[in-house]
């Protein structure tokens, strides 16, 4: 759903991320160039510091871990599968390079001009030689192929192991009270672990109602460019309707969309000198919910609910929990040096998790994006999301995408560009031009969500100043969310129907995964969750 499609789409003539030396030469266009060369009495010169980028790559062996003991606990287990894989690489490129010189002494041997100082006989023993060290190469390529699969299989078996440890069987319930203690927030988190530990994640069945655990948090709900003096906004946020409007003072207030007298929806009505008017019979409220005026009747003390509401960096925030809000609200304004080209604001028929679990998957791209931003994308052989900093933030491999979860509904993600609509495999850093998103999922009702999207851009600010550039945002922010809808919409008629939309976690769901868990955590009442280096 990550709208890198914007800029696909578009095909800009930027040089959007640098070239390794090796593909800048003018006589390699596609794979590996043979070269006819004379050498002296060795036959051919030394090529390997021509490809030094390729095959100048350590021997792993020397850092492989010493590990004492006859049993290996899992992460032990994977690490040596780990340097597995990175010897199986490194032998593959040794072949690689062998066969590579033994095609140009081929090529020196055929060579018209070498030909001339050999004998005809001379040549026939070079070239049965060559033939005969040339198919042992091939031989020992088809074998370090065999190698490096047997150690992705491996990896793979130790990723699932791992998994088992953080998903333990459902089946297994707590049959201890927790006793009184001074630490109760860390027994409870630690039951909280144990319960979310399980064999297999189960969001299966018709949505529950949402749990009061998950109100307690600052909400995002409207862009503040959307909200002028005189204009109302109406959302659904948890299964309760609410209207956004400013006051007098300019601040903004978030009250039920109900009128106290005939229950007539506020939101048709209009702002009366910073108060709703409602369009039944009048009567106007204040940004507290205090109904101020009751035209044609006798004045009454009357009061319709209100939450916190909060302008912070461009958005509207609401408190929708029963709990006292927080003191701080999280910042979601763009890395330095973005500037903000678009703010969509989407009404989705699908429930919020089942998005959020869509936008913290980058896998299913090369899939489903395939006449967007993923078209033409190679399917990778393994892809991995790392975390090196915390519980709900990386970045994946091989996409040059950074990526972070902000509880309670936030996704932010970096984008590196190269080319539009090709797989580079470059990390982040490695590009000139990225792309910021923040995907916003708020809970409207069981069954919808209120999406806001806001796209910047660390290079061509003056896209900002073309005239209905918005509209052409809106317009490929659309077709990659369609794309993914329909699989959405589907899934969520599988699930209200008894499947289970999270039966085989594998180990690219990592971040959805860890986003399941500290839903489930917030609603056993814990704070928090936090996860290891192997989760």
């Amino acid at each position: 759903m990550n709208t890198v499609a914007t800029a696909a789409a578009l095909s800009l003539p930027i040089s959007f991320c640098r070239t390794s030396k090796f593909y800048s030469k003018k006589e390699v266009r596609t794979g590996f160039g043979v070269f006819a060369v004379i050498g002296g009495e060795g036959g051919v010169l030394d090529k390997k510091s021509a490809w030094s980028t390729l095959f100048d790559v350590e021997d792993p062996r020397s850092r492989m871990p010493q590990l004492k003991g006859k049993f290996l606990d899992a992460y032990q287990a994977l690490e040596v599968a780990r340097y597995d894989i990175q010897y199986c690489d490194w032998r593959a490129r040794q072949d690689v390079l062998t066969i590579m010189l033994l095609h140009e002494k081929v090529v020196e041997v055929l060579n018209p001009l070498a030909r001339d100082f050999k004998s005809i006989g001379t040549l026939k023993k070079e070239l049965a030689g060559l033939q005969e060290e040339l198919s042992q190469a091939h031989q020992q390529v088809h074998l370090s192929e065999a190698r490096v699969s047997t150690a992705l299989d491996k990896l793979a078996d130790m990723e699932v192991l791992i998994n088992d440890r953080l998903l333990p069987d459902r089946s297994t319930t707590e049959t201890e009270q927790s006793s009184p203690s001074t630490s109760t927030s860390t027994q409870s988190q630690d039951n909280v672990q144990r319960k979310s530990s399980r064999k297999s994640l189960i969001v299966s069945g018709p949505v529950q109602p949402y749990h009061s655990n998950l109100k307690n948090f600052w909400y995002p709900v409207a862009f503040t460019t959307d909200m002028k003096d005189d204009t109302m906004i109406p959302i659904d946020c948890f299964e309760e309707p609410w209207v956004l409007f400013r006051g007098k003072d300019g601040k903004p207030g978030c009250i039920q969309n109900t009128c106290a007298h005939r229950a007539c929806p506020l939101h048709l009505g209009s702002v009366n000198e910073g108060r709703v008017q409602c369009p039944y019979h009048g009567w106007e409220y204040t940004t507290d919910g205090q109904c101020e005026k009751m035209p044609s009747t006798k004045m009454r003390s009357v009061k319709i609910k209100s939450l916190p509401c909060f302008e912070q960096e461009g958005m509207i925030w609401v408190w929708p929990g029963s709990d006292p809000p927080a003191v701080t609200i999280p910042s979601l304004r763009p890395p330095a040096g973005f500037q903000i080209h678009a703010e969509i604001v989407m009404e989705l028929p699908v429930e919020h998790g089942l998005l959020l679990d869509n936008l913290l998957d980058l896998a299913h791209a090369p899939f489903t994006h395939t006449s967007t931003f993923a078209k033409g994308w190679a399917v990778p052989s393994l892809v991995k999301f790392l975390t090196p900093a915390s519980g709900f933030q990386g970045y994946w491999d091989p996409y040059p995408i950074d990526m972070e979860f902000r509880p309670p509904c936030m996704v932010l993600s970096t984008i590196g560009i190269s080319k539009p609509g090709k797989l580079e495999g470059k990390s982040t850093a490695q590009c000139a031009t990225h792309l910021h998103q923040l995907h916003v999922c708020l809970p409207s009702s069981r069954n919808k969500t209120r999406l806001l999207y806001r796209m910047s851009l660390d290079f061509a600010p003056m896209l900002k100043h073309i005239p209905f550039m918005h509209l052409l945002w809106r317009h490929f922010a659309e077709q990659v969310l369609n794309e993914d809808l329909r699989l959405v919409l589907g899934q969520q008629e599988r699930m209200i129907n008894g499947a289970n939309v999270w039966n085989l976690p594998v180990s690219y769901d990592k971040l959805g995964v860890r986003y399941r868990l500290w839903r489930e955590a917030i609603e056993s009442g814990a704070k928090g969750i936090t996860f290891g280096k192997s989760t």
